[in-house]
């Protein structure tokens, strides 16, 4: 069975294992995520929870992809516009994979904003 090989951090300075992350990562993943608000002070609580459960029901597959989607998508991002957070005309049904590039596209990796060359 194939394993995949050490790799450098993104600092350089450590060989980090397959599936591992290095000191700095880790700590710079608490300081960023010490930072961020709660769920529930982001928009996400029981009644998104109660319209999500019912808008997957109702439409179970990724628009992007076909494949079966869990998660519930804004298409306007709930910071971008509050007002439209349980609006079902704003939402779509992705699957992680999907969700994850689109986030991407749009946002850049990890939150960071998109280079602009």
């Amino acid at each position: 069975m194939p394993t995949a090989s050490p790799r450098y951090c993104t600092c350089g300075r450590y060989i980090v294992p397959a599936g591992q992350m290095c000191p700095c990562a880790i700590k710079r993943k608490a300081a960023s995520d010490g930072n961020r608000p709660g769920a529930r002070r982001r928009g996400y609580d029981r009644a998104h929870e109660k319209a999500r459960a019912q808008h997957l029901a109702r439409n179970p597959l990724c628009v992007m992809c076909g494949e079966p989607g869990n998660v519930l998508d804004h298409i306007q991002t709930i910071r971008e516009a509050p007002h439209r957070r349980l609006d079902p005309t704003n939402w779509q049904t992705m699957c992680r994979p999907c969700h994850g590039r689109k986030g991407v596209a749009q946002d850049g990796s990890f939150g960071r904003p998109i280079a602009k060359a």
